[in-house]
């Protein structure tokens, strides 16, 4: 499947600095060790609707992570699938009496202008589940000869008694899985399964649904099998992080860890899983069920998607938070002096500036402590005493960027390089 155009990334003098990441499994911050190639998951969309803030949030966390991972000078393997056959993209192709077809191209396209707009570097596998259905059917296959599923009414279910590091991902109890996995596409009150958290590999065919052929019986993959299956393919096991929502935590992570570790016999099978926050609206998780979406698409046409991309910034990538208009016209107003500083002949030396952002950046992806860090300089070089951004940043005097009165005139593109290629942010 196409991905969309990559952004020309800067390069910055001197030494990134490792990179250390929450892994959702430890419930630990811990260093990243690549090899000379970073390899990540990042787990797409289901295309039936238009991109929201809550994707969007979801997607800059991981790019932030990608730009950390290159600054160190490594080659990151970035692959994301996108769902294009799945219950809820049926469901609405229904509804809306489009073809099912028609609906995922129609978002998919949206979606890779939405992150093109929003310098999201594209991953190197861009995946349709479409595009795979053999290879689905050879991984589900090759665990049922492990004889770790069985069949019920020609569906194939994976069965969780037979996966001895189920949990281990999300370190929830059987309860609250339970409460999850009927929320989350699960189906644990089905008659004939084995234990009610056991999931479904592979759906046999349904009247007026589309179908394959393979050696399972005519059907289609159930959910989780494709992203093993994709992950495998082009990362193979023990990779360095698979990511997505906190609400992929369970079932969906932990589901395709535990197939991961039935198919290849390694654990784990990602280094680290690493989420994402939801974005609320009007106190609610902004979400496709709920109809309380701020699409990406509108907000990026009425508005600078730089902005866009620095009211996501102002928010760490772990958080909940709730999106407000006012966000974003701060973001605008950053975004002004930003612009205003770096356009100047000279400013403050910045050098000290960018190993701040580094280090920042490096420990969790502290991005709104890197905004901070950047509005302090900008302070300094447009020297007035002016707090546009909401965020106090005029009072901050802070480490970053150290005392001058604007007469560096390296400072001004250096900084306009290091928010570019570490933020993501074209001034």
């Amino acid at each position: 499947m196409r991905s969309w155009s990559a952004p020309n990334i800067p390069d910055l003098p001197g030494a990134g600095v490792p990179l250390r990441l929450h892994d959702t499994a430890t419930g630990q911050v811990r260093q990243t060790d690549p090899g000379p190639t970073a390899r990540m998951y990042v787990c797409g969309i289901t295309p039936y609707d238009a991109t929201h803030l809550g994707h969007a949030n979801t997607y800059l966390a991981f790019d932030l992570a990608g730009r950390v991972w290159r600054d160190n000078g490594h080659d990151v393997h970035y692959t994301q699938n996108t769902t294009d056959v799945d219950d809820p993209l049926l469901e609405r192709a229904e509804q809306t009496g489009v073809a099912w077809q028609d609906l995922a191209e129609r978002e998919i396209e949206l979606f890779r202008t939405d992150m093109e707009a929003l310098r999201i570097v594209p991953p190197r596998d861009y995946v349709g589940v479409t595009e795979v259905i053999g290879r689905v059917a050879e991984l589900i296959e090759s665990l049922r000869a492990k004889g770790v599923t069985y069949e019920l009414d020609g569906d194939v279910y994976f069965s969780s008694a037979d996966a001895p590091k189920f949990g281990q991902v999300s370190g929830y109890d059987e309860r609250l899985m339970l409460k999850l996995f009927a929320e989350r596409g699960g189906d644990p009150d089905r008659p004939g399964k084995r234990h009610p958290l056991d999931w479904r590999l592979w759906q046999a065919e349904r009247p007026g649904e589309p179908s394959w052929e393979s050696p399972l019986g005519r059907g289609r993959p159930g959910w989780h099998i494709e992203c093993t299956a994709i992950a495998l393919d082009h990362l193979g096991a023990g990779f360095d992080v698979a990511g997505g929502g906190s609400d992929l935590i369970f079932p969906h992570h932990e589901c395709g860890a535990s197939e991961g570790h039935a198919a290849t016999g390694e654990w784990p099978f990602a280094k680290s899983y690493t989420h994402a926050g939801m974005v609320a609206l009007d106190g609610e998780k902004m979400s496709k069920s709920r109809g309380n979406l701020v699409f990406v698409s509108k907000l990026r046409t009425a508005h600078d998607p730089m902005a866009v991309r620095l009211v996501l910034l102002a928010h760490h990538y772990r958080a909940d938070w709730e999106y407000t208009p006012g966000q974003l016209a701060a973001a605008e107003r950053r975004l002004d002096r930003w612009r205003a500083a770096v356009a100047l002949p000279a400013g403050p030396p910045a050098g000290d500036l960018l190993a701040r952002v580094r280090e920042l950046l490096a420990d969790d992806l502290d991005a709104p402590g890197a905004l901070a860090a950047i509005d302090a300089w900008t302070h300094r070089a447009l020297g007035d005493g002016t707090d546009t951004t909401g965020t106090g940043a005029a009072e901050s005097t802070g480490s970053a960027g150290g005392e001058g009165a604007g007469t560096d005139a390296a400072a001004p593109r250096l900084v306009r390089d290091l928010v570019d290629a570490l933020l993501g942010v074209a001034l």
